[in-house]
């Protein structure tokens, strides 16, 4: 992650979404973020509770409100950003977050949004920013053609263990397992360095990324190659480990693909929610399961599945853990829960198949 302070403190409004997969950017800030210190969050359906025992059953200090004031009156002080913590099916604002966004920028709270709708280009809420002295930054806003990479086949250059964390649907838990994998790498002395794919690694602090689904198709892989590049060079760590957006077979999300091309990974771990049965948003269509993504992602990128991690929505500790146990015999390679039970058993696995890693 970025190693840097934060730049201020923060409330996440996430209002009618925490705990569901729309407030997966609030999840991610609750869970860990370098760029913000998170004060609070706004959502008046779990108001009361503490957003990390709603989230993992273990309280993370973060209490959740039902409003703009409350947030502000529990910290004592003005916040230095509203950051809008809801990931929206086409990433549209939901009119009931308005208020709260209007609310903050007449008080001079900064707002950092990570939504396809670019809330610095409404007139209303550009005004209010403007009255109230405050900014808004749109994490998604397209960068300039100029400051875009094409691929060079650089990526060859790289000598670190490279690795990607697929997965099998949306809002499955790949960016959570990502920076679970680097903070656990980094406790067993092997130098670990995410390369962020999305708007909430943005807001997380994280020093290489790129907000891939914001940019023109024809740069994908080369922004995704630039920043694997971009790591290697600058700190020469022993992993480098890209988040994966979407999965390969989602109808609306069809990530993975530039992911493989761009950064050539040499092992991917497969993020994946065994309660599930149709993909997240989409009851018509039938997930394809782990088997299908693994001889998919073998196919394209001609590199091995390394481990399995599972996310426990929905399932109690024993079925995740009946679960892991017949993935594990069916596949013949690790699989864990990462938040339960840690990822040691991935560790191992690196090491035994990366010889040239530290420890």
């Amino acid at each position: 992650m970025s190693g840097k302070g934060p730049e201020g403190t923060a409330i996440v409004l996430c209002e009618g979404a925490f705990g569901s997969s729309e407030g997966k950017t609030a999840h991610g800030l609750v869970r860990h973020t370098d760029r913000y210190r998170v004060l609070s969050v706004i959502d008046s359906g779990t108001a009361g509770r503490d957003a990390g025992e709603v989230l993992d059953g273990r309280p993370a200090g973060i209490p959740i409100v039902s409003h703009l004031d409350e947030a502000v009156r529990l910290a004592g002080r003005r916040p230095d950003f509203l950051v809008v913590g809801v990931a929206t099916h086409g990433g549209v604002l939901p009119p009931a977050l308005r208020p709260a966004i209007g609310r903050a920028l007449s008080l001079g709270i900064n707002v950092d949004s990570g939504l396809h709708e670019l809330l610095g280009d409404d007139p209303e809420f550009a005004v209010m920013a403007a009255k109230g002295g405050a900014r808004i930054r749109d994490v998604r806003r397209t960068p300039p053609r100029e400051a875009m990479h094409a691929f060079t086949g650089g990526i060859l250059e790289v000598t670190s263990v490279r690795l990607a964390v697929l997965g099998t649907d949306s809002g499955v838990g790949k960016r959570t397992t990502t920076v679970r994998l680097a903070q656990e790498l980094g406790a067993a002395r092997c130098r670990a360095v995410v390369v962020g794919t999305g708007q909430t690694s943005w807001m997380q602090g994280a020093r290489y990324g790129l907000i891939m689904d914001s940019l023109v198709n024809d740069f994908v892989s080369g922004e995704i190659e630039h920043q694997v590049l971009r790591a290697f060079r600058e700190e020469r760590p022993d992993v480098i480990i890209v988040e994966g957006q979407g999965c390969l077979t989602h109808p609306a999300y069809p990530g993975g693909f530039e992911i493989l091309a761009g950064a050539r990974p040499e092992g991917i771990v497969l993020q994946h929610a065994p309660s599930r049965t149709h993909y997240d948003g989409f009851p018509d269509f039938p997930l394809a399961g782990p088997e299908r993504e693994m001889e998919i992602i073998h196919l394209l990128g001609g590199k091995p599945v390394v481990a399995i991690t599972l996310n426990h929505e929905g399932l109690t500790p024993d079925e995740i853990r009946a679960h892991a146990a017949a993935l594990r015999a069916r596949h013949g390679i690790p699989c864990c829960d990462p938040l339960r039970d840690g990822v040691s058993p991935i560790i191992e696995e690196l090491r035994r198949r990366f010889p040239r890693l530290p420890g």
